[in-house]
């Protein structure tokens, strides 16, 4: 077993490979994707990280994978579906499709919509044993009672009767669409800084304080940032030593450096 709170530097098969069986309760990560960045030069093994973090997911355990897809030959490449497509064949849920909306935007091509967004899939072993909602939605409706329509499978509706009599709250549950913003760190040579509050909420809902939970994508070290700020265990792997040192002093600090990354 590696030893946990620490970020250990290595190819993440391999250190994956000694983790045992259903040890982990998160996994938050957002791996390289179609080659947009170069991290390195340092390749990796998707078929082999996605079994690997099958085997040693809990029961009820999450994964939450972040990845977009690049634009090559004119085409979007749909490796971001492949890899979810291919966790659901090795025997884990596609609980829910995300999205996360990026407010910094790249000039597109001349003839596509500006590329707003990247996928956040959440897989699951079995159910989710943990969920905690974030409700932070100012609802426009707060106070009014909850009216509301449900669709028969013949395309008839009528009145959702679970929800007669209710009052609408005034703080909402968040959608999946999370809006975060990523500004990024002057002097930080890592290429992707992963956003400090995307992994901090995910770490919130899919998790409790004390849980397992690992970054085999680790970089600049923000997943295990969040984890030890929230009172969770961590691991995280990262093959490259320079990522790795940066990781490491950031989580040493005692009071947030990056506080929007």
């Amino acid at each position: 077993m590696l030893e946990l709170d620490k970020i250990h530097c290595g190819d993440n098969c391999d250190l994956l490979g000694q983790l045992p069986r259903e040890c982990i309760d998160l996994v938050v990560t957002s791996p390289p994707y179609d080659d947009l960045r170069t991290y390195g030069g340092h390749s990796w093994d998707f078929f082999g990280v996605a079994w690997q973090l099958k085997r040693v997911l809990k029961p009820g355990g999450v994964i939450v994978w972040v990845v977009a897809d690049a634009t090559k030959n004119g085409s979007e490449t749909g490796s971001s579906m492949e890899q979810a497509l291919h966790f659901r064949r090795i025997g884990l849920n596609l609980h829910d499709t995300m999205i996360y909306e990026k407010p910094a935007l790249s000039f597109p091509d001349k003839d596509r919509y500006y590329q707003a967004f990247e996928y956040m899939y959440i897989f699951s072993n079995g159910k989710p044993k943990t969920f905690n909602q974030i409700c932070d939605r100012l609802n426009l409706t707060a106070g009014m009672k909850v009216h509301g329509t449900e669709r028969r499978a013949d395309g008839t509706t009528d009145a959702n009767r679970a929800c007669l009599g209710n009052v609408t709250k005034e703080m909402g549950a968040r959608f999946n669409i999370w809006r975060i913003s990523n500004p990024g760190e002057s002097g930080n040579i890592h290429p992707a800084v992963f956003p400090f509050n995307l992994a901090r909420d995910h770490i919130v809902t899919w998790s409790n304080p004390g849980d397992l939970v690992l970054d085999p994508f680790s970089g600049s070290g923000t997943t295990c940032k969040a984890a030890k700020e929230l009172g969770r265990r961590f691991l995280g792997l990262e093959i490259n030593p320079e990522y790795c040192a940066i990781a490491e002093r950031r989580i040493a600090q005692e009071v947030m450096q990056f506080e929007d990354v």
